[in-house]
């Protein structure tokens, strides 16, 4: 009992790409602000591709990236307060919305 057709092309229709090539799309990733999804999408990549490119590079590399200075910790720390309390206020608004919502019924 063999594959079904359709399986045979999509298993020859895997693309390599040379460590050149996916270097460059990490340091895409990494240099800019821009999403993964976005830079695998200009590329014509498959995001998880891509996402699997990146993370072995932050693991091969992480000994490279500089520490956090004091002023960027501190920054940090307030970043994440503000995170954490949006998040409480959001999940507060969507009970009073489904509160209301039910209400109105």
């Amino acid at each position: 009992m063999g594959r079904p057709e359709r399986w045979k092309s999509l298993a020859g229709s895997r693309k390599s790409f040379s460590p050149e090539y996916r270097e460059e799309a990490v340091k895409l990733v990494i240099e800019s602000s821009k999403p993964i999804a976005q830079v695998a999408r200009d590329l014509g990549l498959n995001a998880g591709t891509l996402t699997n490119w990146v993370n072995a590079y932050r693991r091969e590399h992480s000994d490279e990236e500089p520490a956090l200075t004091v002023e960027e910790r501190a920054r940090l720390k307030e970043q994440e307060r503000i995170i954490r309390e949006l998040r409480l206020e959001n999940e507060f608004l969507k009970k009073a919305a489904a509160y209301f919502a039910q209400e109105q019924q």
